[in-house]
């Protein structure tokens, strides 16, 4: 009975009722208990992330804590390069299990147990010695980050079949947009005036963390064969065209990620209360995240290659309607930044389904892991490069950044028609 209900749930999500493909029969008869288990704990650590959103929620927390700027500049690079560059020397380690799941459950309980250290820093710490603290469990968070992301993939890939998965990962966002945006609305509402709620927020986040590292410690995943495991060596680029052409178009499309502060920096000046101002743009992410992930995972589904290329020309459109908006006066309206911010993070979120989407059914099955690893190691530099220049860039003015990440982004457009269909697409 339960396997039916599971089934017929499945089916619902997947919009597939043919038998899955790239899966034995083992692994098919559980792809649709395991497909919900991927949903459900993915909407809890999703959730999670937008509760203590670096760029955001803990920039806002360091600086009521009396932090200097110097560590709130910090948290951004500390979470994404340490969540990417580690996997090089994961990977290995990874290949080697024979139960991947470990890897994920491991990693998703040592974010639960970072953030709570947060919690405590915040309780009891304050001025530069939060900021350490806060610094280094992040730092230790980002390393566990790094262990989820370089074992999802392959697991992904062994416990749900083909032209299923975007569904999957896009309905998680979906969903878990859904608990952010009531973070959002309460952040907004007026009726806090203190850091509480924030701290109380991130609380929530250290046990959802924990509760996705117990689901998923019940995900039905086949044994692997035995590996030597050597690591994700950079030889799995050598003749490699279309795995460089795919790292390629997704570092030109980091500029997604990367330009939203300075929309913020344009759109300052409103007089609004600090925590409204957080709640705004904890709102404009949730927003795009719960009208997008799921029809952005479908796409996928059809085609990662189009949505790539397509994420690559709406995010680009945003960030120049950002520049046009502040051309004719009209930046400081109060729907002028946060509709563009709200486009730009639709992109942002396509970017996010199509690349993994696009990783997962390109890759070799027993390569995955590598694959995973060396993309988001060459990843994780160039979005250190690229925020060094739009560092640079800023020293002109916001507007001469965001005129370099579109034209990144539309670098990614042209760079990812050279991509080969993965999915079977016409």
């Amino acid at each position: 009975m339960q396997d039916d209900v599971a089934e017929r749930a499945f089916t619902a999500i997947s919009g597939r009722e043919e038998a899955a493909e790239g899966l034995g029969p083992d692994a098919s008869e559980a792809e649709a208990r395991n497909g919900l288990r991927h949903a459900a704990a993915l909407s809890m650590t999703k959730v999670a992330d937008g509760l203590i959103d670096p760029k955001l929620v803990l920039s806002w927390l360091l600086t009521a804590l009396g932090a200097p700027a110097v560590f709130a500049g910090a948290l951004v690079p500390i979470r994404e390069a340490g969540a990417l560059l580690p996997q090089i020397l994961l990977a290995g380690w990874v290949q080697r299990m024979r139960f991947r799941k470990w890897a994920w459950v491991a990693g998703s309980a040592g974010q639960g147990l970072a953030a709570a250290g947060i919690v405590l820093a915040a309780l009891g710490l304050s001025g530069a010695a939060a900021g350490f603290a806060v610094a280094g469990a992040l730092a230790l968070l980002a390393l566990c980050r790094a262990a989820c992301s370089v074992s999802y993939k392959d697991i992904l890939g062994k416990t749900v079949g083909k032209s299923r998965r975007g569904s999957v990962t896009g309905l998680a966002g979906s969903v878990s947009a859904i608990g952010v945006l009531a973070f959002a609305a309460l952040l907004m509402s007026g009726l806090f005036e203190s850091r509480g709620v924030v701290v109380a927020a991130i609380a929530l986040a250290a046990a959802l963390w924990g509760a996705a590292a117990l689901l998923f410690s019940t995900l039905e995943e086949q044994p692997s064969g035995k590996t030597e495991g050597q690591g994700a060596q950079f030889g799995v680029l050598k003749g490699n065209p279309v795995l460089w052409r795919f790292i390629l178009t997704r570092g030109l499309l980091v500029s997604t990620a990367l330009a939203p502060p300075y929309l913020v920096v344009l759109s300052q000046g409103q007089g609004d209360a600090a925590l409204g101002k957080l709640g705004a743009l904890v709102l404009a992410s949730a927003l795009a995240s719960l009208l997008s992930s799921y029809v952005w995972g479908r796409m996928a589904d059809w085609s990662s290659r189009r949505v790539l290329m397509a994420c690559g020309a709406v995010g680009a459109l945003a960030i120049l309607s950002a520049v046009g908006l502040v051309q004719l006066g009209l930046a400081d309206r109060v729907w002028a930044m946060p509709g563009v911010l709200f486009v730009l993070m639709i992109a942002y979120h396509g970017v996010r389904q199509g690349r993994s989407t696009y990783l997962v059914d390109m890759a070799p099955e027993d390569m995955r892991s590598a694959y995973a690893a060396v993309s988001n190691t060459v990843i994780g530099a160039i979005l250190l490069l690229a925020g060094a220049v739009g560092g640079g860039a800023a020293f002109f003015g916001p507007q001469v950044t965001l005129i370099c990440f579109a034209v990144m982004a539309m670098g990614a457009v042209w760079v990812g028609r050279g991509l080969p269909e993965v999915e079977g697409a016409d």
